[in-house]
């Protein structure tokens, strides 16, 4: 029993004994003081009433002060009769040596003064001031002193940040900035509340699951993972999946930033690192999330600018030291976040540092539909608004712009003053987030119109009659953000593309372009964004993926970020025959899309004479013209397959059911 008890006392007394820096101020002030009492002494002397009679009918004194309110006499004495006064101590006095004394009262001094005038003739000076106050002036010379005190302290707050990072005090600069989440807090998020994901869910719910009952695992002889890394595109949800983690673990919880480990101080990022891990094992079991890794974990040695000697690199070699160095880190566990693990060191990549990188990609029609439910709960819509309908406008959305477009339909709702949110407000946010503010005042002139009106029917057209084309949704002429005009089209979601799709999305984007030159009989400008698109498009094609007739089976990318320093990894040859396979990919797709035009010609002129009149039409104009498309979407055969696999779901639900109410009954 004494082992265990001895460590608890000598805890308490190091809290007891804890220095802290206000204690310095204090003795400063206490020094000063003493000064202050102390300080003149040396110089006065105090005298009786009597002995001051005898000394002052003899001349002794030069100059007289009396203070009529303390009754107190101070007096000069001459220079030649100071051994009279002050004996065998004349020679420590100071130059202008005083005394004080304390008189019965002004006027019996008066009386005295008077008498020893008349009979000695005396020509001591005579003066009489009301007195001020000791303390008062007591307060006034500790003023200056109290005001440099107050300026320092006010400095080392500023130098330390403040409040963050501990007592708010130069010598906290080194302590960690994470904030303690508080399990007990209102606001909570929980998994209830990130829609998706379910396969990065299922991963960080094992992880909450493992500290609430780690002897589950542990007794098979599994070890308790050390780190799981979120890797995924901005906005898909990865600090929000970290936010549900601290709001369903029992467990402390820890959060702070990559950049919250750099300052401008040398070696502070790498004190922070230590003070968080020593704060995280005292609250273990607990977890520790870093958002934004990559602003302190980047591979060490790539910069050129960075030396060996750079703080960023020390805090890194930190990092990795207390993730899995020699000292034990049982029971706390790391999640970080970023969507640039390419940048990340290999040496925090590892297993045993971070044992899994679960990857939060963008979310699928289902995944969406359920996003929308979710950002849908406090907005009051009515019955015209369809999740699923919403799901499929929005493909390539993250969570984030799902939240956005919620938002943002509300906003609109409330401008025009509805009392319900509508399908056409949630549409007008799609249309504002994708293409921008509607400019209706840009003047734009009659053949201008007619070039755009011209070139988006191009689009239209193409994009309706190729097989792997993405289908139509709708096209207008009016302006919108940096664009003359805009087409919003339903992308397909693959997971794997093919050569033949992408050759006719290359096709449908060259459509704008090849309807000038056939219809108009000129070029404009407005095609550099689609030329911009089919270029880079050619040149992933041949140098990616392989795909070219001439240099089949070849890849020039390295995804392992080790470069070896090569601007490009071929011959000067190979990149003009590259060249040659693009430009060759580019002309036969705008001469078959010229072809296809020339074909429909007369369907392309009625679309672009109705958009030149409405402005804005939409996939039912289109299919009114050519016919309905020949193409389903693979959307919707998604959507089927959903469909049947919720009701085959259901009912089998429904016989379990079935099955337990028969089994109560027998």
């Amino acid at each position: 029993m004494s082992n265990n008890k001895f460590p608890k006392n000598e805890k308490s007394t190091n809290k007891m004994f804890k220095f802290n820096i206000y204690w310095m101020y204090g003795l400063i002030i206490v020094m000063l003081i003493a000064l202050y009492l102390t300080g003149g002494s040396s110089s006065t002397k105090e005298l009786g009433w009597t002995e001051f009679q005898q000394l002052a009918q003899d001349n002794v004194f030069d100059k007289m002060t009396i203070y009529n309110k303390k009754n107190t006499l101070e007096a000069t004495v001459r220079a030649g009769k100071r051994g009279l006064v002050f004996r065998e101590d004349s020679a420590k006095m100071g130059d202008s040596p005083t005394i004080i004394v304390r008189i019965p009262s002004a006027d019996k001094f008066s009386d005295f003064y008077d008498k020893a005038v008349a009979e000695n003739h005396i020509t001591t000076q005579v003066s009489f001031e009301e007195g001020d106050d000791t303390v008062w002036n007591f307060l006034l010379s500790l003023a200056p002193f109290a005001f440099f005190i107050i300026l320092m302290i006010f400095l080392m707050r500023k130098m330390s940040g403040g409040a963050a990072g501990g007592g708010g005090n130069v010598f906290s600069v080194g302590k960690s900035k994470a904030r303690l989440f508080d399990k007990d807090s209102d606001k909570k998020v929980t998994f209830k509340d990130v829609a998706g994901l379910s396969e990065a869910k299922q991963e960080v719910e094992e992880i909450v699951s493992f500290l609430k009952d780690p002897a589950r695992y542990t007794e098979l002889g599994g070890k308790i993972p050390k780190g799981a890394l979120l890797v995924g595109p901005p906005g898909t949800g990865k600090t929000l999946l970290a936010k549900a983690v601290a709001g369903e673990a029992d467990v402390p919880f820890f959060s702070l930033s990559g950049s919250d480990f750099v300052e401008m101080f040398v070696g502070v990022g790498a004190s922070r690192v230590r003070d968080l891990f020593r704060q995280a094992k005292e609250k273990a079991p607990c977890i520790v999330f870093i958002d934004e890794i990559d602003a302190v974990g980047r591979a060490r040695g790539k910069n050129v600018n960075m030396n060996s000697n750079d703080e960023r690199e020390n805090t890194l070699n930190q990092l990795l030291t207390e993730m899995d160095g020699f000292g034990s880190n049982s029971g706390v566990i790391i999640l970080a976040a970023t969507n640039r693990a390419d940048v990340l060191d290999k040496a925090l990549l590892r297993a045993g540092r971070f044992d899994r990188q679960i990857h939060v990609e963008l979310p699928d029609l289902n995944e969406r539909k359920e996003i929308f439910g979710v950002h849908l709960r406090p907005i009051k819509i009515d019955n015209s608004v369809d999740t699923e309908f919403l799901a499929r406008q929005t493909p390539g959305f993250s969570g984030a712009d799902i939240a956005n477009v919620c938002n943002e339909a509300a906003l609109i709702a409330a401008r025009n003053e509805k009392k319900f949110v509508q399908k056409e407000d949630f549409m007008s946010a799609v249309d504002r987030i994708v293409g921008g503010l509607e400019k209706r005042t840009k003047i734009t002139t009659a053949s201008e119109r007619n070039s755009i009106a011209n070139h988006e029917a191009g689009h239209a057209t193409l994009s309706w009659l190729l097989e792997h084309a993405n289908p139509l949704v709708k096209v207008t002429i009016v302006p919108r953000g940096k664009a003359l005009g805009a087409a919003w089209y339903l992308p397909e979601e693959r997971q794997i593309t093919t050569r033949d799709q992408l050759l006719d999305e290359m096709c449908a984007t060259l459509g704008g372009r090849a309807a000038e030159e056939l219809f108009l009989g000129k070029i404009s400008t407005g095609a550099s964004n689609d030329l911009e698109r089919v270029t880079k498009q050619a040149y992933a094609m041949v140098v990616y993926f392989g795909m070219s007739d001439k240099l089949p089976n070849l890849n020039y990318y390295d995804s392992s970020g080790q470069d070896w320093g090569f601007t490009k990894p071929y011959s000067e040859e190979t990149a003009k025959l590259i060249d040659h396979e693009v430009q060759r990919i580019v002309n036969e797709q705008y001469t078959r899309a010229k072809q296809i035009l020339s074909e429909y010609a007369e369907g392309h002129n009625k679309l672009a004479k109705v958009l030149l009149e409405r402005e804005v039409i939409y996939a039912e104009d289109v299919e009114d013209i050519f016919g309905k498309r020949a193409w389903g979407s693979r959307s919707e055969e998604i959507l089927e397959q959903q469909e049947k696999e919720q009701q085959e779901k259901e009912k089998e639900e429904k016989e379990k059911q079935a099955n337990q109410l028969t089994e109560e009954a027998n």
